[in-house]
């Protein structure tokens, strides 16, 4: 693949000046073949003075180009831009001619084919800057106009679009115009959809998926209709502006890159969110929240767009924060900022701590490539946790005044970081410009410790800040129950600044048993406790009786790991003992993941894994007894999972699924078959034969995926090179889709077989430089995450990786992946030497 020309801020703000984009009116037609589809594109638009400018499109063949009539030279196309020159200022009529190819990597127009019946399905991800691959256009956020799109499709298929689509016969769907949006939010889904259809509020709203997956659609429609309802009825409350397309359409789509894309009127979901298997209550949480994330951009995102890539946290921070925010106030899941903070926080505190971090909102994006690379957990977690912190200073009152100021003001066009906080600041007489600098432009995680004074009748708190930002924090103070030892009552919660202007006032009594700065997760800052408060959590933190309150102290302990000031032992033991008591299934599988991944896969040695999986196993079948009673089916999940991927020894999960079932329920569903054969495979008690056997019975996609999982896994030099070569072969013909990728480079690399792939090591910084050069950012992203070798915590690893970053010059989606997993790995060497 060669690289394409990516486009510069300089380059986007000289065409802004110099271009007025009105429409741009779209013919695509499907039914020409697998390998391309014909795509062609008149744009209307004017031109302020006389001048050269250029219009991106990726064609597999570029057949003509006609400007005001007159015909272009095609040979003039250089990579990605064509040049227009000479243009004279005016009103001009562009029209393109090309045949485009299909993706299989998520990117530009993605095409699919069940395994489950043979239908095939398109669709559009156009962001950051694939609208090129479908159509020719002035690929820029700022550069927004209408669209009118035509789409020649199969007959039996439909056609899903931004706006609401008509079959006018012969395979022929016209969609309805879109009001002004930017390029990269233009979509289009084509296939023989399933769909359940319903009005609200007099729009018409639509879940969509694969027919194959049609009965478990059908299964959870009125969840996923009533959840959708509830946030539009609520965002309707808060915001002053109504939604602003002409329908709601949710498609659920095969092997998607990202949970989700906020499309106008056409929001697209990876198609796991239709669950086959069956799920905890904590992961439709996860599908909830994301359906309100994707909404809430239809406002912040889609209404109101960024003017450059610089201002991405203005639209993930804002949904991440409002999707949460949303969600608890409108749906039966009232408790997801427990979630968030267990699961996403984690995600923002470490990204911030390696060398890639960024501000929330920097100032250097200089191209779209660099851009793409800030689309990360600053952009989501740290900058929700930001304008959580934000309304926790500033009141929601003033602060959804401000947002609704800024949605009038800017409705359909594009705003920047400024015209955000002078809205804010608009509702209020706080300077909420100075809080934007302290917050929005810095770097790193503070830390807040705590230490306590105590004396006679009284006790005093302070807070020492290691950072620059001011926080305004709750803290709780907890007592231990003099009738149950095991438990801890809250005393009192207060609010409090940091840095106080003035020392510390003491409080009456006697010193508390358990003091937590942060107690409801509001600021986002790295939390240590004094010593007293630790004794009491490493011996009491199942007795702590608010569940954001247990998040903000696993979330210090897990800190406290990876920092070297807690031993990762402490941690587990910490695990084993209160994890049979926590409730919360957000808590129990967050922390599982943690100890698992993290703790006996990296934070410890080799010879001490086996220890370490012995007591995650135990652990397990501790949560496994207590469940036996059938009143908490999310929790037995989660350890019947995290039971099968710890287990040492083959036998018990073997058994297991030759009777279909764990003894006590639940039965294995083809999630828990796929997860025991690929444990099995990883012990090398299974073969080649139950594989295939495996994916006779299970046929799909998902199916696919496990078995190539599974082959992966398998520990015999035969089997790792056919997976090493499926990933990182040079033949077009015989490339993984990025699915089919990702599955085989989770089952490659094995703590268990650490010897049988030593070899493989360092041919993994030349292959992945080679594989994500020809095939681009998508598979780069795969490939620096799940292709890495993460269990090679040495010294060797890490010099390979280094002299890789100075001398191979990977392409800077993938050169991002090998920085931080490079970081990782020199955290996780210091881990095990502290």
């Amino acid at each position: 693949m060669a690289r394409m020309s990516v486009l510069t801020r300089d380059e986007a703000q000289n065409r802004a000046q110099l271009l007025d984009v009105h429409r741009y009116t779209v013919e695509l037609d499907l039914t020409t073949g697998d390998e391309t589809f014909d795509s062609r594109t008149l744009i209307r638009f004017s031109a302020r003075t006389d001048a050269d400018t250029f219009v991106e499109i990726k064609p597999a063949e570029l057949r003509s180009v006609t400007l005001d009539g007159q015909p272009l030279d095609a040979a003039t196309l250089d990579g990605n831009r064509l040049p227009l020159k000479n243009l004279a200022a005016g009103e001009h009529e562009l029209r393109v001619d090309a045949s485009m190819r299909y993706s299989r990597t998520g990117e530009g127009m993605h095409r699919f084919t069940d395994p489950t019946d043979g239908e095939t399905y398109v669709y559009t991800q156009l962001f950051l800057d694939d609208v090129q691959r479908v159509f020719a256009a002035f690929d820029q956020p700022d550069l927004k106009a209408v669209f009118e799109l035509g789409v020649t499709a199969p007959q039996h298929w439909s056609v899903l679009a931004n706006g609401v689509t008509e079959h006018t016969g012969e395979g022929v769907w016209r969609a309805a115009p879109t009001p002004l949006i930017s390029t990269y939010l233009v979509a289009v889904a084509a296939g023989p959809w399933h769909s359940v259809r319903t009005e609200h509020r007099g729009l018409p709203f639509g879940i969509h998926c694969r027919r194959s997956l049609a009965p478990y659609l059908d299964a959870d429609a009125d969840e996923l209709l009533d959840i959708t309802r509830a946030c539009f009825d609520r965002y309707h409350e808060k915001f002053e502006e109504p939604y602003p397309f002409d329908s709601y359409d949710q498609a659920f789509v095969p092997e998607f890159n990202a949970g989700a894309m906020e499309n106008p009127g056409l929001v697209t979901f990876r198609d796991e969110f239709v669950y086959r298997s069956a799920v905890t209550d904590t992961e439709r949480q996860t599908r909830a929240m994301v359906v309100a994330h994707e909404m809430a951009h239809m406002w912040f995102g889609d209404l109101v767009t960024l003017t450059w890539w610089d201002d991405i946290w203005l639209n993930e921070s804002f949904a991440e924060y409002m999707g949460y925010q949303t969600l608890t106030e409108a749906t039966r899941f009232t408790d997801t900022w427990t979630d968030f903070g267990v699961t996403r926080k984690p995600w923002g505190y470490d990204a911030d701590q390696r060398p890639s971090t960024h501000p929330v909102a920097p100032e250097n994006v200089q191209d779209t490539a660099s851009a793409l690379l800030n689309f990360d957990g600053i952009s989501y977690a740290k900058g929700a946790s930001a304008l959580r912190q934000l309304v926790a200073w500033l009141g929601e009152k003033d602060f959804l005044a401000g947002i609704n100021t800024h949605f009038r003001r800017h409705r359909f066009g594009n705003a920047r970081l400024a015209d955000f906080i002078d809205s804010l600041a608009s509702a209020t007489e706080r300077d909420v410009h100075a809080w934007a600098d302290a917050w929005l432009r810095t770097t790193g995680v503070d830390t807040l410790t705590a230490s306590v004074d105590s004396r006679p009748g009284q006790w005093t708190l302070a807070l020492d800040r290691t950072g620059e930002r001011p926080h305004r924090v709750t803290v709780g103070v907890y007592d231990r129950d003099l009738h149950d030892g095991r438990s801890l009552l809250l005393r009192e919660r207060y609010e409090t600044d940091v840095p106080q202007d003035t020392a510390p006032e003491p409080h009456t009594g006697t010193r508390p048993a358990l003091v937590v700065p942060n107690d409801l997760d509001l600021t986002y800052a790295k939390i240590r406790l004094d010593d007293t408060s630790l004794e009491t959590v490493l011996r009491g933190l199942s007795g702590i009786p608010d569940t954001l309150t247990r998040a903000v102290v696993w979330n210090t302990l897990r800190d406290m790991v990876r920092d070297g000031e807690l031993a990762p032992a402490d941690h587990l033991a910490t695990a084993a003992a209160h994890l049979p008591e926590e409730t919360d299934l957000a808590l129990v599988q967050g922390v599982l993941a943690f100890a698992s991944v993290h703790i006996a896969g990296r934070y410890l040695t080799p010879d001490q894994r086996p220890a370490a999986l012995a007591t995650l196993t135990e652990l397990c079948r501790d949560l496994i007894r207590r469940t036996e009673d059938g009143d908490h089916p999310g929790l037995r999940l989660i350890a019947v999972r995290h039971r099968i991927d710890t287990a040492a020894h083959p036998d018990a999960i073997a058994a297991w699924l030759a009777e279909g079932i764990v003894p006590g329920g639940p039965e294995l569903d083809p999630e828990l078959r796929w997860r025991v054969l690929a444990r099995l495979a990883v012990l090398g008690a299974t073969d080649e034969a139950a594989i295939a056997a495996e994916l006779e019975r299970d046929p799909s996609a998902t199916g696919r995926e496990g078995a190539a999982r599974c082959r992966a896994a398998l520990p015999d030099e035969d089997a790792k090179a056919r997976a090493w070569d499926a990933m990182f072969g040079s033949d077009d013909r015989a490339d993984l889709s990025n699915y089919l990728f990702t599955a085989t480079a989770q089952g490659f690399w094995q703590p268990e077989q650490a010897d049988l792939v030593r070899p493989y090591v360092s041919r993994y910084f030349k292959d992945a430089v080679a594989v994500a050069a020809r095939r681009g950012p998508a598979i780069a992203e795969a490939a620096g995450r799940w292709a890495f070798p993460v269990h090679a915590v040495d010294a060797e690893t890490l010099k390979l990786g280094e002299k890789c970053l100075r001398k191979a010059d990977p392409i800077p989606a993938l050169r991002r992946k090998l920085v931080d997993q490079l970081d990782d790995l020199g955290r996780a060497l210091r881990v095990q030497q502290a």
